[in-house]
């Protein structure tokens, strides 16, 4: 079965879940048997089928990569090595609406589809989502006690959109075809949502190609919540990876990747944006990464 067939069988599964989310504790043991097997065999379906692995340092994608750009405005600087230690998972798409509604009993997406990526949500409620997904997985035995859904790190999330490329974007330094005289991001039409060719944000999770790690919409769609603060650029950012003031609740918060409402140029590999703490925004989602938890 190809990707586009499993996820509309997986997102039907999730519509059946969703039309009793509002009902549905998120804990496996407080669930009746029925809805206790229904849960667990579409969180299965969700692991097994929905991350893919992240090795840095194994095959063809170096551990280290540089995060940034050079010639990119000031937020974007210094360019500066990035080595990512130890392998992760992470989810092929965005949260998709269903998901959102069976994790956290509500769905506050303004463009309501079964396949819509989930948005106007805070960063706060992202994070929540990942504390309540782990417990479910926990709890169905799908998730070692020492693992962990989380966000991504920035460093994460760029080493996964670049997948081992050092140009603009993961399909190449432009998104306009040669020849192109009306500058149209016709390229990057084919992997991604942006404000060239998304008339409202509805479409389908993963309708688009992937970069070449198996991740889709990773240009464009929705700007997506990472894990760390934002700070004004790279200076004196981790070179390992780790989130960068993530802690701090209160700080603003890095988004990456572009969303349907911005042009080509907000949709390229090293692009990042600042947001307030508590915005909700419907270009604005998110996509979860499995890993072991961080020792500390």
């Amino acid at each position: 079965m190809n990707h586009s067939a499993r996820w509309t069988v997986f997102l039907l599964f999730f519509a059946l879940l969703a039309a009793a989310a509002s009902v549905l504790p998120v804990s496996i043991g407080a669930a009746d048997d029925k809805a206790q097997e229904t849960l667990r065999a579409f969180l299965k379906e969700f692991v097994l089928s929905e991350f893919v692995e992240i090795t840095p340092g194994k095959g063809k994608y170096p551990a280290s990569f540089t995060m940034g750009s050079a010639s990119g405005p000031a937020s974007e600087q210094p360019a500066h090595e990035v080595t990512i230690a130890g392998s992760f998972h992470m989810a092929k798409g965005e949260v998709p609406q269903h998901l959102y509604a069976v994790v956290m009993g509500k769905n506050p997406s303004k463009w309501k589809g079964p396949r819509n990526s989930a948005e106007m949500f805070s960063y706060a409620d992202a994070v929540e989502f990942c504390r309540k997904l782990t417990v479910l997985l926990r709890e169905s035995k799908l998730l070692a006690d020492n693992e962990e859904i989380r966000l991504p790190t920035e460093a994460e999330w760029e080493y996964c959109c670049r997948a081992g490329t050092k140009t603009a974007y993961s399909f190449g330094d432009s998104a306009v075809n040669p020849g192109d005289t009306e500058n149209k991001a016709s390229r990057l039409d084919e992997f991604g949502w942006h404000h060239g060719n998304a008339a409202g944000n509805d479409p389908p999770v993963g309708a688009k190609k992937p970069n070449p790690w198996g991740l889709y919409d990773m240009h464009g769609y929705l700007w997506e919540f990472v894990a760390d603060a934002w700070h004004d650029n790279y200076e004196g950012a981790p070179a390992d990876g780790r989130a960068w003031g993530g802690d701090d609740a209160k700080a603003r918060r890095v988004i990456r990747g572009g969303s349907w409402k911005d042009r080509f140029e907000q949709h390229q590999s090293s692009t990042r944006r600042a947001v307030g703490a508590e915005a909700a925004d419907d270009a604005i989602g998110f996509r979860c990464v499995k890993a072991k938890v961080a020792r500390q």
